[in-house]
């Protein structure tokens, strides 16, 4: 046993005892000292010592004892030495004193400190004659042996003990010796301790006295020093001197980590370690945070993690460092800032060591990796998420232990959707921790890559501040992966995704160019792949490029030869798409080169080079030479000259070179002087048209218009570049009028600072064009010439949309006066259009946008194919006119299949449409929806018209049909015509598409045609401007209420009152509609909810409350909300439609989501929206709403009204309980009478909405627990009888309305009921059986009639073979057979499966007749009114795997045999 002991201690004395072999001087020389004759020496020593008996029991034991610096000699093992030892002291006669004076010598032997030092170092063995004994190579120090011996080992130790305080303040001799660290050293890893209690005393001892370096030594030995049964009580021990003495953290803590502890005092002391966590320092933490993690059982993981996520304060450990090294930087104090620095970077190493901690945790202990996702997943806050939480996810993300990837990426996704982790935090995260971050790089790829990707727009900002910030943080190699990424992306040809990124690409060529340009090369590659991307990517593109290459810094100068190449190939392509790539980049490469930039010597008025001059005017001339192919190309050319003109600061020079001709070739072009009579040969009559400027018509001028048609006419078929190459003969389309005037009009505005003076003539000057009488008899006219006339109406609408989007910013009275009237032209012209379109199917308009698709072939729009009879449902836009610039000219337009909700709002029957026809003898129009991109884009400003206000001028009131009066206002199809493009515009920049993924089939129309300017501002700049107009909208929206508020009280509350002006009406309805409409697109924006824009929400919510309570002091959120949605709520009372009462309802929604969802909010909600259901809503011709529209906005209202209501059980009641009996008893076409939109013709809607709402309300009813109290329990058991009864009700109405699509909706929320019975209603009847039997019973009772009824649906759907109805009967079948055994599996447990019993269920249908040919074996499965009463135990539900069968099982509480279970049947003969 000693050998092995021996044995083992050499192996672990390298390990464990550094100190002890921290001497090779001492060693070396004694190795010399074998051949250099030392025995005569050593033997003068021997002499010196052999007189005591200490020296004396040594040197017959087999050590000799050396004097000076030499270490003392071992003959024999030491093993033979320690029992020859122990062997001499007992056999001395003069035994046990023997011992004490044995250890008298050695004390005295090691007084003189070398000779005590030579003890505590390992004997070096005897060598006789050169060469080797029996003695093995390394041997322990004597003080060690003696140790060893147990009669002598409390003496050694205590002698120790008195001699160690002598060393305690020396610290490492000159040979590097530590004498206190040997001390300890030769206490560890003995074979036995004598003492172990008193030796664990005398060290705590020692610890509560010693100097910290010697304190630390000791309790990092102790577990190598001590028994396992001293482990627990040390452990305490060090317990409480780890609350007194954070110094002493981490050798506590590794001495924990070697202790031998019960889990309950493990837990105990990691409830210390962590009270103590805000006090430990920095350096510390990471052996702090490992011991935590280290300590952590499965049950009390969550716990513990949140705790020590919540103490986990790293923003204060690198904060304090950064800002201390960025002040140093900012005096130039070189050393400070070294130190700074170093502290710096040494806070980041304890951050990495802190997270490296724990990653090795997670990385093994599957429980600690779901713990930190649980814990970061409980915040609930942006405030309470830490820079930790961040860090965390990137560690689970890149180690992937027990597939934590995709957790990290859910909860990541999750917390950014709910706008708990935002920017704010990744900028810390990153600012603060980059040299830590550096190592997760892969990982923070990967999710921004993943984010980005995202269908979820709440989401994806997230994505682009993380490459920024790793682009900003990090070095070379990751700045080229994110480029590399975001290139990527947008070669994906996905189209959020790849706006997103050009729009990041575009943002760090702004902030970081010099590194941008690094990665040129890599951006250039896009180019490759510009077949997917949109003009607007292509755009930004461009700028994005040529920003790099011909910026000012000049950085990537590398690629401007592939810009200029690429450039100039695209332009000279006869293929119309890549000309307009050419055309695009050419201007923006202008814009990055032309650039005003500061002054420099070599340029002559301008700011740029006389070599960059020539260059851009060279590019221009080119683009204009290349563009004169094709009218589309030039007008392209001009509306991009024209985009630049307006986004950017061009050179003086360069400005001046675009506008110098622009003004002359207009005139020359387009522009003729009026004369007394106009000659040419028109198709048509030539007419001057729509002048303003009647006093001033000698000397005028008009816009040529009819001549420029009829030239395209007549070369209709030419290449265009052949009619004519001189200036003088060049020919001009009519399609460049509109482009051509727009980029005059923004060079004026450049050149004049907004002064349009010197063309303002054009806003009132008339058009040459022939008597719009014509349209009333197109159908007379050949094909050409209704094709002609269709052309010129809409040169003629786009010349004044053009017209309205230059002059709309004038303040001058007169002009503002004009602007007004040229938008009464617009209204009145598209009702002439409509109709024209109407009598010319197949005309393929003139384009109006030519930087879409459709510049490669205009599309024929669906609608234009054939004339739309009685369109006023909703797809009609304006419609028929009596007079010239009628101001009651409907103009509302319809989004179709982009929003249900939105339809027009009021519903007509056809009946109506025939009678209002034959009234006003006027043709019915094609809706001009689908015309849309046909038409000019109008600007944002000129929604500034709306707030034009009251404007004096008599001159109009005629045309106005108002009343005389002095002021005169927009008209209300001129108001709901702005209003349409103000909804169409929010709807466009403010919703967020549902999904971002490219269709498998492209559609044929881009929906973003029409929008060009409108994508150059950020969704926050339009939500901006809507601000700016919301006091004014809220004043339209309250003359609309005062109108109808009249409107009623005159007709004492009768809607379809004689005499009403229905055009009017229908107006503003429409009015009506679209203000609510605009209100709720703004208020759903979603950037709303970004902490960054409540500032904005503020303003917009403060807007409403001043409406209804003017100045007073700042209003928080909460008051805002509530003030906004009284004034809102007080619209309630004149809704004229349906579909107003819907957008009314949304608003309200909306606002009060805004709020958080109050229970007021909701009371009112639901309030409002029953008011609106029990409301009858008829139209101006007296009829009932009805269609589809009517049924989708009145199932959304239902929606509504149930989703808001708090007992959703009881609602369902009451219309299924009151409103349908009173329907079954009402006539024929009549409705309910306490809920008058239900009828009939609805009754589906309602149906579907009830079920469906049930269905929700089931899933969220609590499962049942065993666990519960008997009242948690009753009430459930209450709830659920409620429900069943709700859904007997329901499914019994199948009985009366046994129509097709209401059968579908049984059988698919009737199987949906049933599964959430089982999966919830079931284990709560497991446990309420016992104490509830009669409520159990009946519910059972009620449930099996029910399902009785889906049986026979069943089998009535397999008569008929309907495959919309057949394909939910396997689904359900299986459900109502897993009901069967799981109620008898319910009355086992209860003890009661006597009472349980099958009988036969014939196949039936619908009407109770049985099913003759398919007679299969059923069951039914009954209860007996006196069941035995059994201990209820918790019983969990078991998937019971029924095969699909015919069968099925009921329950029948009156035991009835299987003849008489036909109760159901149809009282109906249909």
């Amino acid at each position: 046993m000693g050998v092995l002991t021996t044995m083992m201690r050499k192996k672990r004395r390298p390990s464990v005892d550094k100190s002890e072999s921290a001497a090779p001087p001492d060693v070396s020389k004694s190795k010399k000292s074998r051949t250099t004759g030392r025995q005569s020496k050593t033997m003068a020593q021997e002499g010196t010592h052999i007189d005591s008996v200490f020296g004396q029991f040594l040197h017959e034991a087999g050590v000799i004892l050396s004097q000076g610096s030499t270490s003392n000699e071992i003959a024999v093992d030491q093993v033979v030495f320690q029992k020859r030892l122990q062997q001499r002291l007992k056999k001395s006669p003069r035994y046990p004193g023997i011992v004490q004076e044995f250890i008298t010598g050695l004390e005295s032997h090691i007084e003189d400190p070398e000779r005590f030092r030579n003890c505590l170092l390992p004997c070096v063995p005897r060598l006789a004659d050169g060469y080797s004994s029996s003695v093995s190579s390394f041997q322990e120090s004597l003080l060690r042996m003696l140790l060893g011996i147990e009669m002598l080992q409390t003496l050694v130790i205590n002698t120790l003990f008195e001699k160690l305080p002598e060393f305690m303040f020396d610290g490492a001799g000159e040979d590097g010796l530590n004498i206190p660290r040997v001390i300890v050293n030769q206490l560890k890893w003995l074979d036995r301790v004598i003492d172990s209690k008193e030796l664990a005393g005398k060290l705590m001892q020692l610890v509560s006295v010693a100097p910290v370096e010697i304190q630390r030594d000791i309790i990092t030995s102790l577990p190598e020093i001590l028994e396992d049964s001293q482990h627990s009580d040390i452990a305490r021990e060090l317990n409480s001197l780890l609350q007194e003495n954070t110094q002493l953290t981490v050798p506590i803590l590794d001495a924990f980590s070697s202790l031998n502890l019960s889990s309950t005092l493990l837990a105990e002391v990691r409830v210390a370690v962590m009270a103590t966590l805000s006090a430990v320092q920095l350096e510390d933490l990471p052996v702090v945070v490992k011991f935590i993690l280290h300590s952590i059982s499965s049950s009390d993981a969550l716990e513990v993690v949140c705790d020590l996520r919540k103490k986990l304060e790293l923003e204060l450990c690198v904060f304090p460092l950064v800002l201390q090294a960025s002040q140093s930087r900012m005096k130039n104090k070189g050393t400070t800032e070294s130190s700074n620095t170093s502290a710096s970077s040494s806070s980041q190493d304890s951050v990495a060591l802190v997270l490296d901690g724990i990653k090795s945790a997670v990385r093994f202990q599957k429980t600690i990796s779901e713990a930190w996702l649980k814990a970061i997943e409980n915040v609930d806050t942006a405030e309470d998420h830490k820079v930790i939480d961040l860090l965390v996810l990137f560690i689970l993300h890149s180690t992937n232990a027990n597939h934590s990837r995709r957790g990290a990426e859910r909860v990541l996704k999750v917390k950014v959707r709910a706008g708990q982790i935002q920017e704010a935090l990744l900028q810390k995260t990153f600012r603060g921790y980059a040299q830590v971050m550096r190592g997760y790089f892969p990982s923070i790829l990967a999710l921004a890559q993943s984010l980005l990707r995202s269908p979820d727009p709440c989401v994806v900002p997230i994505g682009g501040h993380m490459y920024k910030l790793s682009f900003t943080a990090f070095d070379s190699y990751c700045q080229q992966e994110v480029v590399g990424s975001l290139v990527t992306h947008v070669c994906s040809g996905v189209g959020g995704e790849v706006d997103v990124a050009l729009e990041l690409l575009c943002g760090l060529v702004t902030e970081k160019p010099s590194e941008m340009a690094l990665y040129a090369v890599f951006v250039k590659g896009i180019l490759d792949y510009m077949d997917n991307l949109t003009p607007q990517q292509i755009r930004r593109l461009f700028h994005l490029l040529s920003s790099l290459a011909f910026g000012q810094q000049q950085q990537g100068t590398h690629i401007q030869d592939d810009m200029h190449i690429v450039v100039r190939k695209q332009l000279s392509s006869t293929v119309p798409k890549y000309k307009r790539i050419g055309i695009i980049g050419a201007v923006m490469v202008v814009g990055s080169m032309g650039a005003c930039r500061p002054k420099v010597e070599d340029s002559q008025g301008g700011t740029l080079p006389k070599e960059t001059y020539r260059q851009v005017t060279a590019l221009l001339e080119l683009v204009r030479s290349c563009s004169d192919s094709s009218p589309e190309a030039a007008a392209l050319y001009y509306d991009e000259l024209a985009n630049l003109v307006l986004t950017c600061t061009l050179d003086p020079l360069v400005q001046a070179w675009i506008g110098k001709s622009v003004l002359e070739d207009f005139q020359e072009d387009f522009v003729v002087d009026l004369g007394p009579d106009i000659t040419g040969s028109f198709p048509f009559p030539a007419c001057m048209m729509y002048n303003l400027d009647d006093e001033e018509s000698q000397g005028g001028i008009a816009i040529n218009l009819l001549r420029l048609l009829s030239d395209d006419l007549q070369h209709k078929g030419e290449l265009w570049s052949q009619t004519g190459k001189s200036k003088t003969q060049r020919r001009v389309s009519s399609l460049c009028l509109s482009p051509f005037f727009r980029l005059l009009r923004l060079c004026e505005e450049q050149q004049h600072q907004g002064d349009l003076e010197e063309i303002d003539a054009l806003l009132g000057c008339p058009l040459i064009l022939t008597d719009m009488d014509v349209v009333e008899k197109s159908e007379s006219l050949s094909k050409p010439e209704r094709e002609f006339l269709c052309g010129l109406l809409f040169h003629t609408i786009n010349w004044f949309r053009e017209v309205v989007n230059a002059f709309c910013s004038q303040k001058d009275p007169e002009m503002k006066m004009k602007v007004v009237t040229r938008l009464q032209n617009i209204t009145y012209l598209q009702t002439l259009l409509e109709r024209t379109l109407a009598a010319t199917p197949g005309y393929a308009p003139p384009l109006a946008n030519f930087d879409g698709e459709s510049t490669d072939g205009a599309p024929l729009p669906s609608s234009s194919a054939a004339p739309k009879k009685g369109k006023k449902e909703g797809t009609g836009k304006k419609r028929k006119a009596t007079a010239k610039n009628s101001s009651a000219d409907t103009s509302q337009l319809e989004e179709g299949t982009e929003a249900e909700e939105t339809q027009q709002v009021n519903t007509h029957t056809e009946d109506h449409a025939e009678k209002e026809k034959v009234q006003e003898a006027s043709r019915p129009g094609v809706s001009l929806v689908s015309y849309r991109p046909f038409f000019r884009e109008l600007d944002m400003e000129v929604l500034s018209v709306l707030q034009c206000g009251l404007l004096s001028r008599s001159l109009l009131d005629s045309e106005l049909h108002s009343k005389v009066r002095e002021e005169v206002q927009l008209g209300p199809a001129e108001l709901v015509f702005l209003l349409e493009d103000m909804w169409r515009k929010l709807e466009f920049s403010l919703t967020a598409a549902p999904a971002k993924r490219a269709p498998f089939f492209k559609g044929k129309t881009d929906k973003s045609v029409g929008f060009s300017h409108l994508q150059q501002k950020s969704p926050k700049d339009i939500a901006a401007c809507c601000v700016q107009l919301l006091p004014t909208l809220c004043t339209h929206l309250e003359n609309c209420h005062n109108h109808f508020q009249t409107l009623l009280s005159e007709n004492q509350g009768v809607v379809d009152a004689p005499g009403l002006d229905v055009r009017e009406h229908q107006l503003l309805s429409s009015a009506y509609q679209l203000l609510l409409q605009v209100l709720h697109t703004t208020f759903s924006w979603s950037g709303f909810s970004q902490p960054e824009h409540r500032g904005l929400l503020k303003r917009t919510l403060g807007v409403l409350a001043d409406r209804l309570k003017e100045g007073g002091p700042e209003l928080t959120m909460d008051q805002l909300i509530k003030h906004s949605f009284e004034y809102l709520l007080n619209f309630r009372s004149t809704v004229p439609s349906l579909s107003i009462a819907l957008c009314l309802s949304q608003l309200l929604s909306t606002v009060a989501e805004r709020g958080g969802h109050q229970a007021t909010y909701r009371e009112q909600t639901v309030t409002l929206a029953r008011r609106f259901l029990c409301q009858e809503w008829v139209t101006t011709s007296g009829d009932r709403e009805k269609g589809p529209k009517h049924n989708e906005t009145l199932q959304a209202l239902l929606s509504i009204y149930l989703e808001h209501t708090d007992d959703v059980l009881k609602a369902v009641e009451e219309i299924a309980g009151e409103g349908i009996p009173e329907l079954l008893n009402a006539a024929k076409d009549a409705s309910s009478r306490t809920w008058p939109t239900l009828n009939r013709l609805t009754f589906l809607v309602f149906y579907k909405g009830m079920m469906g709402e049930l269905e929700k309300a089931v899933r969220k009813i609590p499962p049942g627990r065993n666990s519960d109290s008997a009242e948690v329990k009753s009430e459930k058991l209450l709830t659920w009888n409620l429900a069943v009864r709700d859904f007997h009700i329901l499914v019994n109405l199948v009985k009366v309305f046994d129509n097709r699509p209401v059968l579908n909706v049984c059988l698919k929320y009737g199987r949906l009921f049933l599964e959430s019975f089982l999966k919830l209603g079931m284990p709560l009847l497991d446990f309420s059986f016992k104490k509830h039997k009669e409520d159990v019973q009946s519910l059972l009772k009620t449930f099996q009639l029910s399902t009785r009824q889906l049986h026979h649906m069943c089998g009535h759907s397999k008569i008929r073979q309907d495959t919309t109805l057949t394909n939910h009967v396997p689904a359900l079948k299986k459900s109502l057979e897993q009901f069967v055994y799981r109620v008898k599996a319910m009355l086992t447990l209860n003890h009661c499966q006597e009472a349980f019993w099958l009988g036969n269920l014939k196949n039936r249908d619908l009407k109770g007749e049985e099913i003759l040919s398919q007679r299969s074996q059923g069951s039914d499965e009954e209860e007996e009114e006196e069941e035995e009463e059994g201990s209820p135990l918790p019983q969990e539900q078991s998937e019971d795997e029924a095969q699909e069968s015919d069968s099925d099982g009921r329950k029948n509480g009156n035991r009835k045999e299987e003849g008489d279970d036909d109760e159901i049947t149809d009282d109906l003969d249909d």
